[in-house]
Formats: C-alpha cells, sequence, structure tokens
C-alpha cells in the first residue's frame, strides 16, 4: 500500500467520526491557507536553501552544513506527534533510509515541537533518522512554511480537540509548517522540492529516491 492510499483511508476513519461541522472548519481552513498564496513564498528547485543548526531528538545538535558535508540531504518538515497523517508519512520515509543510506544521502525531519514530543514519537515508531527541534517554527518559515492557526480552527483543535499547540511546540505562537519535502544538493542548492497544503494529501517517498538518481 502506498503513501497515499494510507492517508485517504485514515482521513475517511478520522473524518467519518466526527460532526460535520467539525469536518467544515477543518476544510475551509485548508481552503483558506490555499487561497493565501502561501505556496507562491515557498522554496523551490533552484533555490539557495537555508542552513540551520537545531537540537534533535536527544538535544544533540545537527548542522546541514556538516550533513551536505557527507553528501546530499533529505529535509521533511512535520507538524507534531499529534498529528496522525504526520506520523504515518514518517512511517513510510523510516521504509527508505537504508536506501538512502546506500546512495550516500543523510535525511532528518524538522518539527516545532519541544524536543521530548520529538524523542516519544522517534521511541514509538523506532525511527532510524533525526527528528529536530525548530522553535517557533523559524527554519520552516525560512524555506517559506510557516502559517498561523487561527479562529475557528483554533478554537476547534483547543477546545474540541484537545491539540494544545502551546503545550506540544512550547510556545504560544500557534504556527505550524505546511508539510513538505526537500532534496539539498550538497552545493546548498534545493535540487527538489514539494509540498502540500492539504496536510492529508503527499506523495509516496519513493519519488525521493528517483529524484536523487537524477541529482
Amino acid at each position: 500500500m502506498e503513501l497515499q492510499e494510507s492517508l485517504s483511508r485514515l482521513k475517511e476513519k478520522i473524518e467519518g467520526g466526527m460532526p460535520a461541522e467539525f469536518v467544515e472548519i477543518m476544510h475551509q481552513a485548508t481552503r483558506d491557507l490555499e487561497a493565501s498564496g502561501i505556496g507562491d513564498g515557498i522554496l523551490k528547485a533552484g533555490d539557495k536553501a537555508p542552513t540551520f543548526s537545531l537540537p534533535n531528538h536527544n538535544g544533540e545538535i545537527v548542522s546541514s552544513e556538516e550533513l551536505l558535508k557527507e553528501g546530499p540531504l533529505v529535509i521533511t518538515f512535520y507538524r507534531g506527534v499529534w498529528c496522525p497523517y504526520c506520523n504515518t508519512d514518517l512511517a513510510f520515509l523510516k521504509r527508505y533510509k537504508t536506501q538512502l543510506d546506500e546512495m550516500g544521502v543523510k535525511m532528518v525531519s524538522i518539527s516545532p515541537q519541544t524536543i521530548e514530543n520529538n524523542l516519544k514519537i522517534v521511541e514509538q515508531q523506532r525511527l532510524n533518522f533525526d527528528l529536530l527541534r525548530d522553535e517557533e517554527n523559524n527554519i520552516a518559515d525560512q524555506f517559506g512554511l510557516k502559517w498561523e492557526m487561527e479562529d475557528p480552527l483554533k478554537s476547534l483543535y483547543n477546545d474540541k480537540f484537545n491539540i494544545k499547540l502551546n503545550d506540544y511546540n512550547g510556545d504560544d505562537t500557534w504556527t505550524l509548517p505546511v508539510p513538505a519535502r526537500f532534496i539539498i544538493g550538497t552545493d546548498g542548492v534545493i535540487k527538489y522540492a514539494e509540498y502540500s497544503v492539504d496536510y492529508t494529501k503527499r506523495p509516496n517517498p519513493d519519488v525521493l529516491v528517483s529524484e536523487l538518481q537524477a541529482v
């Protein structure tokens, strides 16, 4: 089963158990974010990638510049442990880690959530790559991915779903990254970029392998 099929089944299960008004709030928020034009500002192939030094799930600092000395770098932006769609995405990415290693490619995931929450999902899924803490989505912002959750979606998450981003992320910004993946070449230039404002839709990770082979 490919990633999108898993995500579609997950969406049907989750939204099928929700009141219709909750589903409409979520869908409208996605439509509004798409209409905002955020996609126009997201970095694309050919752009210079921002550099970063961020703590991983063990609190160790990971530097993009150091990783790129060893080979190309795959970056995926992850919303948080509370997001079943993102967790499914990470589980699929895990399957490709060995193949990427054989190609000399490094892979990391970047999330605004706390180190403790990153460690939680690493241990739950036995992930074989680093999850990095991007406080207040500062690096996501440099990639053009940062957006702020507002009412009524914010109230829905906070009051109905009990997903309190200020607790998960350790700040009061209520910001998230648009889910995205990038391949960065050893020259620091983005070779491949993909994003989905609709967090329930994501391409299968095998596209990364084919793109890396082309690189």
